[in-house]
């Protein structure tokens, strides 16, 4: 049973309170502080990508850039994180993998459709925009495809909108973990800049700090448990 779910938003609110008590204060604070940063305006959709120091560094770019949500497809490839790399960033994100069906693409960007993400591909397209021109008052689901034959043609066609990085040299293309900290650096800044409203509704910023707290506790399944029992009668 996922405890969460079935709690209020004051119930959470007083069990992320006694989570607190098990961790020290400057990390309550910091939770706090970073959580006031975290978008899910703005997330990055990686299909298929098979080199973990790629993978990793995406997480790790996304972690310092604020972004909440990271999804994750696994047709032919599966997702490695190299701890070396990504340093720790994996706990502070919320990692969606699509795995279990014979067209995990088109379930994902299907499903960041009907939340209202408008999907954009990046890859060279006789319709790009450049990155520059991307509406970032708008929810973006930014699309990168794998180290060796980009994206998928199901991505492809999922897309509401394709964009480029302007470059001005002979290479075609940037490592995609460089492609992906230019493109989120740019939406991330231009968002803050714009004056949308970009943070986390109250509910997600608590979910967020319960999920936080949760991972810096040992054996913290247990604690729940507790907790539950004692707070709630659960």
């Amino acid at each position: 049973m996922n405890f969460e779910d079935i709690l209020d938003y004051r119930q959470k609110q007083r069990y992320y309170s006694e989570l607190c008590t098990m961790i020290s204060p400057e990390r309550v604070a910091l939770f706090e502080k970073v959580v006031e940063e975290r978008t899910d305006m703005q997330c990055v959709v990686l299909e298929n990508i098979y080199q973990s120091q790629n993978a990793s560094a995406v997480l790790r770019t996304c972690d310092c850039l604020g972004l909440q949500q990271v999804h994750i497809i696994e047709n032919d490839n599966l997702y490695r994180i190299n701890p070396d790399v990504a340093l720790g960033s994996s706990r502070w994100l919320d990692l969606h993998r699509y795995n279990r069906k014979a067209d995990n693409t088109s379930d994902c960007l299907a499903s960041l459709k009907a939340k209202g993400y408008m999907i954009v591909a990046t890859l060279p397209h006789e319709k790009n925009v450049f990155l520059n021109d991307l509406d970032v008052t708008r929810k973006l689901a930014v699309v990168f495809g794998n180290e060796l034959n980009g994206l998928s043609e199901a991505a492809i066609e999922a897309a509401d909108i394709y964009m480029k990085i302007p470059m001005y040299g002979f290479t075609e293309s940037f490592n995609i973990s460089v492609s992906a900290a230019i493109t989120m650096q740019n939406l991330g800044t231009r968002l803050r800049e714009s004056g949308a409203d970009y943070r986390l509704s109250p509910q997600r910023k608590l979910d967020t700090l319960i999920k936080w707290a949760k991972r810096s506790i040992k054996r913290s399944d247990l604690v729940e448990k507790e907790l539950m029992k004692r707070l709630f009668d659960l």
